[in-house]
């Protein structure tokens, strides 16, 4: 199976977490902080844990599979376009 970009941002992460405030990094700035905030109030966002009162992670396994979904779906909706 070839790696795609996802398994690579995944393989380059060091932590099974990545804090919400860390996913502009993780991402290569594709992904901001307060975009994931909205789209989980919007219950859109990647499943998430809360650690203590504020601070909310993902599982990196769990957000590069959402990240593929979005782009999955947002292909389909171009295609669809055309």
């Amino acid at each position: 199976m070839t790696k795609d970009i996802y398994d690579e941002l995944a393989s380059a992460w060091p932590a099974p977490i990545v804090a919400r405030r860390e996913v502009a990094r993780f991402s290569g700035g594709v992904l901001n902080p307060r975009t994931l905030s909205n789209l989980d109030s919007a219950g859109e966002g990647p499943p998430k844990i809360k650690i203590g009162e504020k601070m909310v992670a993902y599982p990196t396994k769990s957000l590069v599979e959402w990240m593929r979904m979005r782009n999955r779906t947002t292909e389909k909706t171009k295609t669809k376009e055309k």
